[in-house]
C-alpha cells in the first residue's frame, strides 16, 4: 500500500527520492516523509498529506545527502498525521526505518520494550520495530544482523528499509508479503516498493522474495534469508518506459488509462490469437494446457475490480468449456477452509500481482495441491512468481487508483483462456474463428465508444448531485453493473449498488423514485426483452434511467431518459464494451464534483495489507 524509495550513491538523494515518491503516490498519500544522512549528521522531515506538501517544505532548503529513504503512507495503525508519518526513528535519532505492512504481534513486543525503558511517541506498529532493532544494536550487533534478529521476532507483513547513521555507507532492506525491488546502477544503488520509482535511473533490478534481507552499498549488494542463509539472485531487466507512467497531456491518469484501452487490449492479444486454428497460444501456460482443460473444477479468486472480472470469467468458462467454476473473494477464501481437490485449478487475478489477500489465498491453495495459475499485470510481481504458471495481461502501468484498462485486459485474457480450453474440448474450429474475429474487432469498437466522451460528460452534469445510484444488468452484464457501481463509489463518493436486474424486485425497487438514477446495461442479447421489462418497472415508479444499449436499438429511446449506444459484439465480449461508458460516467461525475480522481480518499492502488 505504501510507497518506498531509498538511494545510496554519489548523487544528491533528496530530489531523487522526492521524484520517486511522486511516482509512487498512488500507493498511499495520507502522509509522506524523508530521512537522510550527510556530513553534518542526520535529518528527518515528515508531514501529513501528499508529496507536494513535503516538496514545498523542502524546496529552497538546498538539502544535500548521498544516502536517504522516503515514504508515502496509507495508514493502518494510527491516524494520518505528522507524528505517525514515516520514517520512524529511535530515541537517539540516528536509526531510521520505513515500513509497508502490518506487524501483528507489535503489542507484545511493545510491552517488552516499554519494560526495558523505551518510550513511544507514535500510535503505529512500525515504531515498535525500529526500537526492537535499536535494542539489538545496543548489544554491539551490526545493522544488518540487528535487523535480521529483530525480524525473527516479528509476525506479520513487511517491506522495510533501514538506515543507521553510525553505518552511513549501507541500507538494509527486507521483505515478507510487501513488495521490494533493488535497482542496480553504476556507483549507486536504489530500493523501491515499485519499479516505477526506478525506471528513470536504471533498467537492472532484483526482486526480493519473502523472508529475504539485503544490504546495499553504492558499489555492491548481498542477499540472505533472515535465517542467515546466503542467496544468489537473478538480475532482471525493467521494460517499462518512462512515458508510460506520465499523464501524456491528459488532466488525470484515469482519463488517460480509459483512453488507452484500444491499445492496451491490442497488447493483451498481440501474438496470442491463432485465427487459422480458431484458438489461442498463451506462452505462460505452455506445458499446462492439458492439465487446465482436464480440470475437475476451476476456482477464480480475486479482490475488488479483479473479482468482477472473475465473475465474467465464470460465465465464459462454464458456457464454452463445460467446467464448473466458482468465484471466491480472496479475502475470505483462506479463512473458510475451502474444499480444494488436487484435480482443481485455482486462478488468481490481480492487477498489481501484490494484493495481500490474494497472495495469502494463493499460498493456502498451493498447500492443497491443485494447479495454481495467475493472471496479473505487473511482470515479476509476487503472484507471478508464486504460481505454477499464468498469463500477463500486458495492459501497461496503471497509475489511477480506480482500475480501468486493467479490468478490460483481464476480461480479454480470460476470454483467451476460455477459448484455449474450449477448443481442446468440443468447440469447433469455425466457432473459435468467430470468437477470434470478434476479439480482433474489440479495440476499434472501443475507439467508437470513446468518441461518446462529450455526450457522457453532459449526462454526468445532469446527475453529479445525485446521492445514490442503482446499476442493473443481467447475464454477462451483471458483473459490469457491479463494476460500474464500484467505479462511481471509488472516485465520486456517491453511494451506488449493482444488482442483477431481475433481483431489483426483491428489495431495491423500494428505493426507486425521481431522485434515484438507475443505470441499465441493456444490449440486444439473449435476455434483452427481460431487461426491457425491468426498465418498464423502474419507469413506472418515476425512476430516471440511463441505458447502455446496442447502436441499432431505437426501442428504448422514448422509454429512458438517456441512451448511450455502443457497437455490437458476441455476448462473452460485451462486458469489455459496456463497461467503457460506465468508466467515463464515473470519471466525469467525480471531476464535476471537484474531487481528486486519481487519488480518492482512503484508497490506495496496491493493497498489500489485510
Amino acid at each position: 500500500m505504501c510507497g518506498i524509495v531509498g538511494y545510496i550513491g554519489d548523487q544528491n538523494c533528496v530530489p531523487l527520492i522526492l521524484e520517486g515518491l511522486k511516482r509512487l503516490e498512488y500507493r498511499g498519500y495520507d502522509s509522506t516523509g524523508i530521512a537522510y544522512f550527510n556530513g553534518d549528521g542526520s535529518n528527518v522531515i515528515k508531514k501529513k498529506g501528499k508529496v507536494s506538501i513535503l516538496d514545498n517544505i523542502i524546496n529552497g532548503r538546498k538539502l544535500k545527502a548521498n544516502i536517504g529513504v522516503g515514504h508515502t503512507r496509507w495508514a493502518t495503525h494510527g491516524e494520518p498525521n505528522d507524528v505517525n508519518a514515516h520514517p520512524h526513528f529511535n530515541a537517539s535519532k540516528n536509526l531510521y526505518l520505513i515500513h509497508n505492512g502490518i506487524i501483528e504481534n507489535y503489542q507484545v513486543i511493545k510491552k517488552k520494550l516499554l519494560d526495558e525503558g523505551y518510550e513511544f511517541i507514535t500510535e503505529t506498529d512500525t515504531e515498535t520495530l525500529v526500537h526492537l532493532i535499536d535494542s539489538y544494536i545496543k548489544k554491539d550487533m551490526s545493522l544488518f544482523d540487528s535487523v535480521r534478529y529483530a525480524l525473527n521476532e516479528i509476525n506479520g507483513t513487511y517491506g522495510i528499509v533501514v538506515i543507521y547513521e553510525n553505518e552511513p555507507d549501507k541500507i538494509v532492506v527486507a521483505k515478507n508479503g510487501s513488495p521490494l525491488v533493488l535497482g542496480l546502477g553504476e556507483g549507486e544503488n536504489f530500493v523501491a516498493s515499485d519499479v516505477n520509482a526506478l525506471i528513470e535511473h536504471t533498467s537492472k533490478c532484483i526482486f526480493l522474495e519473502d523472508g529475504e534481507i539485503a544490504e546495499i552499498t553504492k558499489e555492491s549488494y548481498r542477499v540472505k534469508t533472515i535465517e542467515d542463509e546466503t542467496i544468489s539472485k537473478e538480475i532482471e531487466e525493467i521494460t517499462v518506459e518512462l512515458d508510460e507512467i506520465s499523464k501524456g497531456g491528459y488532466p488525470h491518469f484515469m482519463l488517460k488509462e480509459i483512453m488507452e484501452q484500444p491499445e492496451s487490449l491490442r497488447n493483451s492479444m498481440r501474438g496470442r490469437l491463432l485465427l487459422d486454428d480458431g484458438t489461442t497460444k498463451l506462452g505462460g501456460l505452455q506445458g499446462f494446457e492439458q492439465r487446465l482443460a482436464d480440470s475437475k473444477r476451476i476456482i477464480l479468486s480475486a479482490c475488488g475490480t479483479s473479482w468482477h472480472a472473475a465473475l465474467v470469467g465464470e460465465y465464459m468458462i462454464e458456457q464454452f468449456c463445460g467446467i464448473p467454476v466458482e468465484v471466491e473473494y480472496a479475502s475470505e477464501f483462506r479463512y473458510r477452509n475451502p474444499l480444494i481437490d488436487p484435480e482443481d485449478t485455482v486462478i488468481f487475478i490481480s492487477q498489481s500481482g501484490e494484493t495481500a489477500d490474494t497472495l495469502a489465498a494463493l499460498k493456502e491453495s498451493k498447500r492443497r495441491g491443485p494447479l495454481v495459475l495467475g493472471v496479473c499485470n505487473v511482470v515479476g510481481s509476487s503472484i507471478a512468481r508464486a504460481t505454477d504458471a499464468g498469463v500477463y495481461i500486458h495492459a501497461g502501468p496503471e497509475i489511477g487508483v480506480a482500475s480501468t484498462k486493467a479490468f478490460t485486459s483481464q476480461l480479454i485474457v480470460l476470454a483467451q483462456i476460455t477459448l484455449l480450453i474450449a477448443r481442446m474440448k468440443n468447440l469447433s474450429n469455425a466457432d473459435g474463428k468467430e470468437i477470434i474475429k470478434a476479439m480482433q474487432d474489440i479495440p476499434a469498437k472501443i475507439e467508437e465508444i470513446l468518441k461518446l466522451n462529450d455526450e457522457i460528460e453532459k449526462i454526468a452534469e445532469e446527475f453529479k448531485d445525485a446521492k445514490n445510484f442503482l446499476y442493473l444488468g443481467r447475464g454477462y452484464n451483471f458483473p459490469v453493473a457491479l463494476e460500474g457501481a464500484l467505479k462511481l463509489k471509488e472516485i465520486s463518493y456517491i453511494h451506488a449498488e449493482g444488482y442483477p436486474a431481475a433481483e431489483m424486485k426483491h428489495g431495491p425497487i423500494a428505493l426507486i423514485d425521481e431522485n434515484m438514477p438507475a443505470v441499465f446495461i441493456a444490449p440486444q442479447d439473449a435476455i434483452y426483452e427481460k431487461v426491457v421489462s425491468n426498465i418498464e418497472e423502474v419507469k413506472a415508479r418515476n425512476g430516471r434511467i440511463i441505458a447502455i444499449v446496442s447502436e441499432s436499438d431505437d426501442k428504448l429511446d422514448d422509454l429512458v431518459d438517456y441512451t448511450i449506444k455502443i457497437p455490437e459484439t458476441t455476448a462473452m465480449l460485451l462486458p469489455i464494451l459496456t463497461v467503457i461508458p460506465l468508466q467515463l460516467l464515473a470519471y466525469h461525475v467525480a471531476v464535476k464534483k471537484g474531487l481528486d480522481v486519481d487519488q480518492p480518499r482512503n484508497l490506495a492502488k496496491s493493497v498489500t495489507v489485510e
